[in-house]
């Protein structure tokens, strides 16, 4: 099965993840199964100092696998390897309806802008033909259809369209 993705780009203080969270709430409360990638570009860290896992990885594993009856989650450290496509990302995924991914600015996936006038930042969308839509708290003359930043139903209405979901 190929993975419906859709994503959410912007700059930094958009709205990015604020929207992520409300569009999955969203999809979720009509019945689809979703799944999020969140790219990051600085370092982070899910476990902490102390902890098994942790200390396995420091040990020198490359990948670690924390399960209980409520999760499961898989740490790989990449060691100086180059971090992987998304295309792999996706990949590594259970399927399920539709994958909302955060960031990834640059990949060839369909996205919606999200847009704040405070930030002072130029839009993406006129530069970027995978911007479908902009989802702002102002009118910033885009390209491509503005939705408001706040309607959730409109945006996720518009990515069901986008995706034949």
């Amino acid at each position: 099965m190929t993975q419906k993705v859709y994503g959410v780009t912007g700059w930094k203080n958009s709205g990015k993840t604020g929207l992520m969270e409300r569009l999955v709430a969203h999809f979720v409360g009509e019945g689809l199964t979703v799944s999020t990638i969140k790219h990051a570009h600085h370092r982070f860290d899910v476990d902490h100092p102390g902890r098994d896992s942790y200390r396995h990885r420091e040990a020198g594993a490359s990948e670690v696998l924390l399960a209980s009856g409520t999760r499961v989650a898989q740490m790989t450290e990449l060691r100086g390897a180059p971090e992987p496509p998304l295309k792999d990302l996706l990949g590594r995924l259970a399927p399920v309806d539709l994958v909302l991914i955060e960031g990834y600015k640059r990949s060839g996936h369909p996205k919606i802008e999200a847009h704040r006038a405070a930030t002072g930042q130029p839009l993406i969308a006129p530069q970027d033909p995978t911007i479908r839509a902009v989802a702002s708290d102002s009118e910033p003359g885009a390209p491509v259809p503005v939705l408001h930043l706040d309607d959730t139903a409109a945006i996720a209405a518009f990515i069901r369209v986008e995706l034949g979901l």
